[in-house]
Parts: C-alpha cells; sequence; structure tokens
C-alpha cells in the first residue's frame, strides 16, 4: 500500500534524509495540533484546533477522573475503579510528558538539522542503504506503536460499553449515562474521542526518544565503517588520511551535539514515565488476574504492552548506543595506525579517549537511563523497600561504578 510505503526500504536510486524517518512521527503531531502553519490565516484556525486536545487531553481528563472518584466511588466495582485508576495515572504522567515534548519540539528540529550536515557526510551506496534502512525502522516503530496504543483505546472502548457500562468512567457534566443506552453510548463516544487525544499525545511523546535514537546508532555505525577504512587506500597521501581521520572525529563530536541537544526532552518525559511505571503495571496486573473477563482482559493487556512499550525500547537503545561506543573506540584501536605518520597517531590516540566515554542519556538528572535502571523501577512495585528505610529506593538508581555496570 502506498499509505506504509516507507516501512519499507528505498532503492538507492532515491536520496533519503534521516529526517525522514520521523515522517509518520510528524504527521502524527501535524494531526495532533502541534506543528501549525507558519503564516496565513490558516495558522490561526490551526492554533485553535491545536488547543482543543491540550483541553481534552491534558486538561479535562486528570480533572475528570479526579471528579468521578469523589462523585462516583460507592458505584464502582473493583474491577472498573482499578482499571479507571490505572489510567488515571498515566494520564497524569501524560499530561506532563506531552506539555514538555511540546514545548520543547524546537529541539527536535535542531537535531534535524544536525543530523542533515551528517548525511552530506554519507559516502558510498553502503552508507546510503543503513541510512534507507535506519528510515524504514523508524517509521515501521511508530507505526506498531500507533497500531498498539490505538488498539488499546478501542479494545476498552468496545468491551466496556458492549458490557453496560462507560470504559474510564469519566466525569461528564451533560450526560448521564444511566438515563439509557443511548446516554451509555454518547457517554462512551465522548470518552474515547477525548482518550484518544491523550493516547496520541501519549504516543508521541513516547516514541520521539526511539527515534532519534535509533538515526544516532544507524550513523555511529556509519562512523565505524568510515574508521575500519581509515588509511586502507594505498594511492592516498598521509595528507588525505590525516584528514579522513579529521573527518571522523568531526562526525563523532557531531553525533554527541545531536544527543545534547535532544537530552533535556529525554530527561523529562523518561523521568516521568519512569516515576509511574511500577505503580501502573501493579494495578493493571492485580485487574488482569483477579477481576477481568476475557474481553477486559485483552483490554488490560494490552494496556501493559503500551506501558511496556514507553519505556523498555529506548531503554534498550540506550544499551545499544553505549556498546556503540565500546565498539568504536575498539575499531579505532583496530584501524590501520601502526605505520602511520606521528601527528595522525596522536590524533587517534586523542579521538579514542574521547570515544570511551560513553553517550547516557540521565532521567531527571538522577540516574541513567538503561534496561538496568527500567527493571529496577519496574520492580520496584512488587518488593518495595522496607518502611523505616525511606532513603532505600535511591540505592536503586545509583550511578554504575562504570559504564558497562549499567548494562549488568
Amino acid at each position: 500500500m502506498v499509505l506504509f510505503e516507507l516501512i519499507n526500504p528505498a532503492p538507492l536510486t532515491e536520496k533519503v534524509q534521516s529526517r525522514q524517518g520521523n515522517i509518520y512521527l510528524y504527521r502524527a503531531m501535524w494531526l495532533i495540533g502541534w506543528i501549525p502553519p507558519k503564516e496565513g490565516v490558516l495558522r490561526y484556525v490551526y492554533l485553535f484546533w491545536t488547543c482543543v486536545p491540550f483541553a481534552f487531553g491534558v486538561f479535562y481528563l486528570p480533572v475528570g477522573f479526579i471528579i468521578s472518584y469523589v462523585q462516583e466511588f460507592k458505584n464502582f466495582t473493583p474491577g472498573e475503579f482499578l482499571t479507571s485508576l490505572q489510567v488515571c495515572i498515566n494520564v497524569y504522567g501524560a499530561s506532563v510528558k506531552s506539555t514538555i515534548t511540546y514545548l520543547f519540539l524546537w529541539r527536535l528540529r535542531k537535531t534535524e538539522m544536525l543530523l542533515d550536515a551528517l548525511d552530506k557526510r554519507l559516502d558510498g551506496d553502503s552508507d546510503h542503504q543503513k541510512i534507507h534502512n535506519m528510515v524504514a525502522r523508524c517509521n515501521y516503530a511508530f507505526l506498531i506503536y500507533s497500531f498498539i496504543y490505538c488498539g488499546y483505546a478501542g479494545s476498552t472502548f468496545l468491551s466496556y460499553a458492549l458490557s453496560g457500562r462507560p470504559p474510564w468512567s469519566v466525569y461528564n457534566p451533560f450526560v448521564d449515562w444511566r438515563d439509557g443506552l443511548g446516554s451509555l453510548w454518547i457517554q462512551a463516544i465522548v470518552e474515547y474521542i477525548t482518550m484518544s487525544f491523550a493516547v496520541l499525545q501519549d504516543q508521541l511523546s513516547d516514541t520521539y526518544p526511539l527515534m532519534f535514537t535509533i538515526q544516532f546508532r544507524a550513523h555511529m555505525d556509519i562512523l565505524k565503517d568510515h574508521v575500519r577504512n581509515l588509511r586502507m587506500d594505498p594511492e592516498r597521501s598521509e595528507a588525505d588520511n590525516y584528514q579522513d581521520l579529521v573527518n571522523c572525529v568531526m562526525d563523532h563530536k557531531m553525533i554527541l551535539r545531536c544527543c545534547d541537544m535532544i537530552r533535556p526532552m529525554i530527561s523529562r518525559t523518561i523521568f516521568v514515565q519512569f516515576a509511574l511505571i511500577g505503580s501502573v503495571l501493579g494495578l493493571t496486573l492485580v485487574n488482569v488476574f483477579f477481576f477481568s473477563n476475557f474481553w477486559k482482559g485483552v483490554a488490560s493487556l494490552l494496556f501493559v504492552i503500551t506501558i511496556l512499550l514507553q519505556t523498555f525500547p529506548f531503554c534498550y537503545t540506550c544499551n545499544l548506543l553505549i556498546d556503540d561506543a565500546q565498539e568504536l573506540a575498539n575499531t579505532i584501536f583496530q584501524s590501520n595506525w601502526v605505520d602511520a605518520e606521528p601527528r595522525y597517531r596522536a590524533t587517534l590516540v586523542h579521538f579514542m579517549h574521547h570515544v570511551q566515554q560513553p553517550i547516557i542519556f540521565i532521567a531527571g538528572g538522577i540516574f541513567p537511563i538503561s534496561m538496568n535502571s527500567n527493571i529496577s523501577v519496574s520492580y520496584a512495585f512488587f518488593n518495595p523497600p522496607p518502611l523505616f528505610e525511606p532513603f532505600s529506593y535511591l540505592t536503586l538508581f545509583r550511578w554504575p561504578s562504570s559504564p558497562s555496570a549499567s548494562l549488568q
């Protein structure tokens, strides 16, 4: 299908840039009202649309859940309450994450400009093929996220509405779903539309870190190939070989600048998610095991998958990025430098020293983002420390003694 053509690598005859890995991401941002036209009357019409998803997904939903608990608490069944509470907690986190992402969108644009500079350094079909594969991988990953997130919202809506209850029991001052079947479906549809705004905003704040780290890894892979080819062409002079090494150093610095540009965004959004993931997973699993029928259980399991997708793929990619830095250092050492001129070898040593510092993202400026940290915060809900050790939670997030310790 033409609609999904971007999930397949484009032929090498087409010019592809790294930023094209974000095409589906930006289409969703445009749909939700995050990318207004730069000028004209349509800009002001579009800005009105921007306010609508924020009004419902960021402001109305968190308040609506609390009012619903105050007014309808005695009418909740255990399963309905847990379904509502698990989403309520995640909605508060999603509201904060989507607001942060929207306010820092300019950082994504700046990062893309740096990636454009890296694209100009591509050399040969091998480099271009890596970028083509990366673009397809990014768009394919976003499509998977979309299916799972939309599947959760749709399955929850249908499973609860068909059983005669509103899907999330959010307070609605204009409709009482108990007035009849028509009122129930009106309430359910309004909740579904409102929740769809929140789900899409949450998806955007969860997917951009994964998209950009995949792009960073692709350029790290290309850089490793360039390092392997240093001084392998006997027809190039020592001056040309030295310039090739300098270009590799500049490419590495450009990748580090890309990471620095997007790091403040990632630090804030992932920290918010880490703060909520344990409690949300715990409530959801209790609901699945004790209070769900088959269809409600399917909806809850999809919710578990969405929660895991919010952190696990990105944390895994962060681990791979740490491995890439170590592999790049090994590649530099194994390159053809033994009989090089002193200037070349001195620059190579300097390059290898800087490469050995791993690329690490810090959540909230407190702990490194890795699979170890992700598993720790998920596991903490089921094994809380004693109440008389209030600071023992901090041991979950202690800084590793060495970069490799974060992978253990």
